[in-house]
């Protein structure tokens, strides 16, 4: 089977193709990657040598490219994780969102039903990986997001997200093409971009600087630690239902506040310093235009349905996070410092 990975170089998808590289060595995988700011190969440095592992450069919003790249690789399945994914920058540049998420989407989706119509569609598998933010807001309660929850996306990434999943499933109840959609909560771990909350904040708890939160901190997000991401897409991917949707979440839900309290505590242990340490960089910031109150995901369908659940729970994921970031610190000194991104334009000019 060769299997076109979209946003491999990214956070969640480096996990994604490290997984499927090395417990399927039968497989092709194919990682494609514009290299933005969020990719980086040096995510992938431990299988980048592997025989069944290739590293393409490219834009999905390229219409002529991903044609000819399906033209070309002729691929048996796509997983599609490649999108422009921080709330924050798409309230500042919409369009960007729009043209990644859901122009390129539609580029994927028609390249890969020219491919496969022709022979009939048995044996291919469009997966499309998706957010719980699609589904809105939800008040302070036992109210969960279901597959079955209606669409009220209140920002331009969830916006855009929701227009994506609508495309997948539009192509699949117009033109038969087989897919798969997963919805997850927020994920957390290692390699993880420090715009988001949690590597932002190791980032600058280790040097020392005020680490923000948003208006009181009162927030609710459900987390997922990514390895476990990584885990639920092979299973939809090998085992769920075409045309089925499958939500993905930590059964984890946390305050902001009480998250980062629980962070600088783990990072106090970690480095030797005195209990309450680094609470003292907390920093309330204004909140984020339009912020969501809550999400929660409801878990049960694939865990009944397909045996997944998390591995580890958010204080075990949190801690190894830590550990990651404290002894990958020039990794992340090159993210911070935008090194990587000269050596991914040196090494890929031109493509």
């Amino acid at each position: 089977m060769k299997i076109l990975i979209t946003g491999g170089a990214g956070f969640i998808g480096s996990h994604v193709v490290r997984l499927f590289v090395m417990k399927y060595p039968n497989y092709q995988i194919i990682n494609l990657d514009a290299l933005t700011y969020a990719g980086n190969l040096e995510n992938l440095r431990d299988v980048e040598g592997a025989p069944n592992y290739r590293f393409v450069k490219g834009d999905i919003a390229d219409q002529a490219f991903i044609d000819e790249l399906f033209a070309r690789e002729e691929p048996d399945a796509v997983i599609h994780l490649a999108a422009e994914s921080h709330v924050d920058r798409s309230i500042t540049d919409p369009m960007a969102f729009v043209k990644t998420n859901v122009i390129g989407t539609v580029n994927l989706l028609n390249a890969a039903r020219n491919l496969w119509q022709p022979g009939g569609y048995a044996g291919h598998t469009f997966y499309h990986v998706s957010t719980d933010e699609v589904y809105g807001s939800l008040d302070f309660g036992p109210e969960m997001f279901t597959e079955d929850t209606a669409y009220d996306p209140r920002s331009p990434y969830s916006a855009s997200k929701a227009s994506s999943d609508h495309f997948v499933r539009a192509w699949h109840h117009t033109y038969g093409l087989p897919i798969k959609l997963s919805n997850c909560s927020n994920n957390y771990g290692p390699n993880h971009f420090p715009e988001k909350l949690i590597p932002l904040a190791i980032h600058r708890l280790r040097t020392g600087q005020p680490v923000p939160v948003y208006g009181k901190g009162e927030n609710v997000r459900d987390w997922l630690f990514v390895k476990d991401h990584a885990t639920a897409i092979d299973a939809v991917f090998h085992n769920g239902k075409l045309g089925d949707t499958y939500n993905i979440g930590g059964v984890n839900e946390w305050q902001n506040l009480k998250l980062i309290e629980l962070l600088c505590d783990v990072v106090d242990e970690k480095t030797g310093q005195g209990p309450g340490t680094s609470r003292r960089l907390i920093k309330f910031v204004t909140d984020r235009a339009g912020h969501d109150m809550r999400y929660a995901i409801d878990s049960s369908k694939i865990m009944n349905e397909l045996g997944w659940k998390p591995s580890v729970t958010f204080e075990q994921g949190l801690a190894q996070t830590v550990d990651w970031y404290l002894a990958n610190e020039e990794w992340l000194n090159s993210v911070t410092s935008g090194a990587y991104q000269d050596y991914n334009t040196k090494q890929y000019a031109g493509r």
